[in-house]
């Protein structure tokens, strides 16, 4: 029986991923503040700090592999300085504890396999972003870049490290679908801006899949883009999960850009961006998608 180590376990994609791996039979440590108040039996849970820079050895001289999810929700809350900078230390100075650790313990950790977001890209231009394009230099762009670079030092360890660079996320438990969903319950598709900024989305089946396949996969190595194969605009994702929950009993609306940028602030930005990332890297390893288009991943959540 193989161990695998996940941070940021009791989250949305965590949560996934370690049904997931129970049910093929690996056994779960989960990193958190808190392990007294875990709640799955099936699991172990091992103390790590972020902030004192600690964590529980005897953990992670268990692990096989360690899967790095944690991070700050960045949609939480507004974006002030202080709220910016707890999301970018959330993720980097995670990194550097799970790296300093590794470094200074003997281990037999094999892989390391590291979230990061398709906000490191910019605005879609004239083609798909692959992995070899260059990040923005916004925001979420720099913060990326940070996140993914402070994880990289495992290599010097003669590690492998895989990074997923997500886009959104399709759940009914939890991310952006879930707040999609709330005016729908009344009635209405609400559709953000224009609604013809694209989206690069994943089932979370999906995502969960390619954790996994980077786990049981020993050649899979590098930076790919974690999306399906076909990106839809805001205003298609919007009517597609109207369609699916409600059939035609809805009403469209629209809430526009000015009014985003009043309630939301800077987040606004992020919010009409329009973000093409290609999924065809990880496609050509052989990975091929179970919900590749909006409307089958849709159906499936609101069946």
């Amino acid at each position: 029986m193989e161990t695998v180590i996940i941070t940021g376990g009791t989250g949305l994609v965590g949560t996934a991923l370690t049904n997931q791996l129970l049910e093929r039979g690996y056994k779960v440590i989960i990193l958190t503040r808190q392990p007294e108040k875990g709640t799955n039996k099936a699991v172990s849970y091992a103390r790590w700090d972020i902030e004192q820079q600690t964590l529980d050895i005897s953990a992670l001289q268990q692990a096989d592999y360690i899967v790095h999810l944690a991070g700050a929700n960045v949609g939480d809350k507004r974006w002030t300085t202080a709220r910016k900078q707890e999301i970018i230390d959330s993720r980097t100075k995670s990194s550097e504890l799970i790296f300093k650790a590794l470094q200074t313990n003997p281990n037999k950790v094999k892989k390391v396999i590291s979230a990061s977001a398709t906000g490191y890209y910019g605005i879609t231009k004239d083609h798909p972003f692959t992995e070899t394009d260059p990040p923005a230099d916004d925001y979420l762009g720099t913060t990326s870049v940070a996140w993914e670079k402070s994880i990289a030092q495992v290599i010097s360890l003669d590690k492998k490290l895989v990074i997923f660079r997500t886009g959104m996320v399709l759940s009914k438990d939890g991310g952006a679908l879930k707040e999609f969903y709330k005016p729908l319950r009344f009635g209405f598709a609400t559709i953000l801006g224009s609604g013809d900024q694209y989206i690069s989305w994943i089932h979370i089946q999906d995502l969960v899949r390619l954790y996994f396949n980077a786990i049981v996969n020993d050649r899979l190595e590098g930076i790919y883009n974690a999306v399906a194969p076909n990106p839809v605009t805001h205003k298609e994702l919007v009517l597609a999960m109207a369609h699916a929950a409600k059939g035609r009993s809805y009403v469209t609306s629209y809430v526009p850009a000015f009014a985003l940028k009043l309630a939301l602030g800077e987040m606004s930005i992020e919010v009409l961006k329009s973000v093409n990332a290609s999924s065809r890297k990880i496609q050509d390893t052989g990975f091929q998608f179970s919900y590749p288009t909006v409307q089958e991943a849709m159906e499936q959540l609101f069946k």
